[in-house]
């Protein structure tokens, strides 16, 4: 294999504690000064700007795939992500390999081989996106439709791609053990990464206009086309206590900086209803940097693990310099856009417990079904007693007011009832109307109100299967 497939941990181990030395990062194995770049640049209009032109840009919102890089993730591990979305704020004392560092000078790596001898390039433009989700891929041992699902093609087709795939895997993948990265504190500008949950509290305090910034891939779109944010970001990619996953039989608590590639890998089949939502949540690129405090703080009205959130009754802590205090799902968001949670305060953990017989179930509807906003999102949870009546209900849904919630005249209608036909036609009719969504380019507010019912009913059939 050839040896800069695999990075070096060492060469992006930053040393010390002084900000000044961290204003730096490691580009295909060379180290890059970054002291005086704007931090809320994106890593590809950097390379663009540094004439690393291999990187394309396509849509600059995180959504074709064709600006695909390789970072060293802190737990050694190569991931996929969308260099549109990534500000340079996150990348000292990382580092970055792009499809300009994959081939050793005199051959080309076997990626790039694959797609030359399958036919899988024919623009080319997209190509090296692909390039780099495979090379991803080959190297951490995964490869599948699902490593290249965030790669748009706009006129080779699948097939020949495919093909490579089934290549590649002939391929023995790299046997480097994969070496925990070592970040320190960093301040790039007014870009600060703090390590503690406290110290990132204390800049807060120091800077209240600033904004919390976790996976960049929500606040990273608005900066890739240039929308005006706070001037002081707070990030916390590097606070280790919210990067914690606890399970026990009794509940499962998840810190607000775990990854959905985290918790779709290691949650998987704890909560069904999550795992399947989280199997149509964007794509890998972005699930590899996208966080569940960073969903829950984005308030979005039609963010997919909102309404999972809901139905599954979690509770999310909130931390300031004063204390910490929990709030009920239910009652965490308020209004569009607006949450519970204080300026002064972090999303710190989301908890979550492990109800016994509990059936659950999440649907999303949308135009494009992977990596596409939802026209609604539905999560569904119920119990039966034994006499098969309903004894615990949740029915919450997105896309259909200014903020998920919960049918709670429909879920009333639920306790106590059998699932029969008349039941179930009643309480599908309560749902189409329980709502005021409105209509939009994605669609019409009669559709999402009739979706509300029919996947309501959806559930119900698969759970009598």
């Amino acid at each position: 294999m050839f040896q800069c497939a695999a990075f070096d941990s060492r060469q992006a181990t930053a040393s010390g504690g002084n900000l000044a030395a961290m204003s730096e990062f490691v580009l295909n194995d060379k180290t890059q000064a970054i002291g005086d770049c704007d931090p809320t640049e994106s890593l590809l209009r950097w390379l663009k700007r540094n004439r690393v032109t291999g990187t394309k840009e396509g849509c600059a919102d995180g959504d074709c795939g064709a600006c695909t890089v390789a970072l060293l993730g802190a737990n050694g591990r190569l991931q996929a992500i969308n260099s549109c979305l990534l500000p340079m704020g996150f990348l000292p004392g990382r580092s970055v390999r792009t499809v300009e560092g994959l081939a050793d000078g005199q051959r080309l790596h076997p990626v790039q081989q694959a797609l030359i001898d399958c036919a899988g390039s024919q623009c080319g433009y997209c190509t090296p996106g692909f390039v780099m989700s495979l090379f991803v891929g080959l190297n951490e041992g995964e490869l599948s439709d699902h490593t290249i699902e965030g790669n748009l093609c706009r006129c080779t087709g699948y097939r020949p791609i495919r093909e490579a795939i089934t290549q590649l895997r002939e391929i023995p993948a790299p046997t480097a053990s994969a070496q925990p990265l070592v970040l320190e504190a960093a301040q790039l500008g007014q870009f600060f990464s703090p390590l503690t949950v406290r110290a990132a509290l204390e800049l807060k305090a120091a800077h209240v206009d600033s904004q919390w910034i976790a996976g960049a891939t929500d606040l990273g779109v608005a900066l890739s086309h240039g929308k005006r944010v706070s001037r002081t970001l707070i990030a916390l990619d590097r606070v280790a206590n919210l990067q914690s996953l606890e399970v026990t039989p009794e509940r499962v608590r998840i810190g607000a900086g775990v990854s959905l590639t985290r918790l779709e890998r290691e949650l998987s089949l704890v909560f069904p209803a999550l795992d399947q939502m989280i199997s149509w949540f964007a794509a890998r690129q972005v699930r590899n940097l996208a966080t569940l405090g960073g969903n829950l703080g984005s308030a979005s009205p039609i963010g997919d693990l909102l309404p999972v959130l809901l139905a599954l009754d979690a509770r999310i802590e909130l931390q300031s310099i004063e204390g910490v205090r929990s709030v009920s799902a239910d009652t965490f968001f308020l209004d569009y856009r607006k949450t519970a949670r204080r300026e002064d305060e972090l999303i710190t953990s989301v908890e979550i417990p492990r109800l016994p017989n509990l059936f659950s179930r999440s649907l999303k509807i949308a135009k494009r079904q992977t990596d596409d906003i939802s026209i609604v999102a539905a999560c569904f949870a119920i119990r039966l007693d034994d006499e098969r009546r309903v004894s615990h209900a949740r029915l919450a849904f997105g896309g259909v007011a200014a903020t998920p919630l919960r049918a709670l005249a429909a879920e009333k209608l639920l306790l106590g009832a059998t699932l029969e036909g008349i039941t179930i036609a009643k309480v599908a009719d309560c749902l189409r109307n329980c709502f005021t969504p409105l209509s939009d380019h994605r669609a019409s507010a009669a559709y999402r109100a009739a979706l509300c019912g029919g996947l309501f009913e959806q559930f119900i059939d698969g759970l009598e299967r």
